[in-house]
């Protein structure tokens, strides 16, 4: 069994069209038919059904398959090791990150990252904490930026900085001469949340809960301008940290007493899965650019 034989066969059945197979393979369909065919002869069974010019995996097709994906995945990965060692400067970093570290956070960090390895690119992504940590468990990511919300099996997490959070009513709102309260007071305010699976929405049912309350959700939203802007309009009242994107002329942050309201975000990647040179640099480089107090 030859590695041609093993890429031709992926591509056939790909697209289960030897013609079309040929032509991405720029070789001749003759030949291609016979790889296969010795292939199957091999393997000592027939891999695709025929029926006239149209073709299609059987079920030991579909298993071998399976199985050769894998390797030539494995491959790969092996090839990308060797080139990244070669070249630790460049490459691509996979970076998943929370909606709410998009609006500065996360453009200052690669701004000044890509200043001084000017040779490396970012693959980003938006998304809520909970699909961010299905995104590494599944390899879809590198590296992500996150907040403490919940534990997940297999994930290192290294915390960052902790961020205040604040509730945030419309200037016009009575709560707004304030500077500053016991988060127990909002029990009976309308109350604009995250959606469920947001960072945002976990922490703040938790606080709520230590507050003695369930906050009466009238709206969700998973953006902190749209919050704040239903905030606005005088539909609810928030919780969200002081970021720029927040309109102060038209919302007042007051300072929560009790509880302690905070979230602390860190960097995270996959225990165990391979990481590139380069993706690892950008790890330290947050580590040693964003401390903790």
């Amino acid at each position: 069994m030859e590695w041609h034989q093993i890429q031709y066969f992926q591509v056939v059945a790909s697209t289960q069209h030897f013609t079309r197979a040929a032509e991405l393979l720029s070789v001749s369909q003759p030949a291609l038919s016979r790889s296969i065919a010795k292939l199957e002869e091999e393997l000592g069974v027939q891999l695709f059904d025929r029926k006239g010019r149209n073709i299609s995996l059987n079920q030991y097709g579909k298993m071998f398959l399976e199985r050769v994906e894998r390797s030539i995945k494995e491959i790969e990965m092996g090839v990308q090791e060797i080139q990244d060692s070669i070249h630790p400067d460049r490459g691509t970093i996979s970076l998943s990150f929370l909606h709410s570290l998009g609006v500065s956070f996360v453009p200052k960090l690669v701004s000044s990252f890509q200043g001084e390895y000017p040779s490396v690119k970012f693959r980003l992504n938006q998304a809520s904490s909970q699909h961010v940590l299905e995104q590494l468990d599944a390899g879809e990511t590198e590296v992500a930026l996150v907040s403490f919300d919940q534990d997940q099996a297999g994930i290192i997490r290294q915390p960052l900085l902790r961020e205040e959070l604040y509730l945030i009513v419309s200037i016009h709102h009575p709560l707004a001469k304030l500077d500053e309260i016991d988060l127990h007071l909002i029990k009976d305010e309308p109350f604009i949340a995250f959606k469920n699976g947001y960072g945002l929405r976990t922490i703040t049912d938790q606080l709520c809960k230590e507050a003695e309350f369930i906050p009466q959700v009238v709206f969700e939203g998973d953006e902190i301008g749209t919050v704040a802007g239903l905030v606005a309009a005088k539909l609810g009242v928030s919780l969200v940290p002081d970021l720029t994107i927040l309109d102060k002329s038209k919302v007042k942050l007051i300072q929560i007493i009790h509880p302690i309201c905070e979230r602390t975000i860190g960097i995270a990647w996959k225990e165990g899965r391979y990481i590139s040179p380069v993706t690892k640099r950008f790890i330290e480089y947050v580590k040693n650019k964003v401390k903790m107090d």
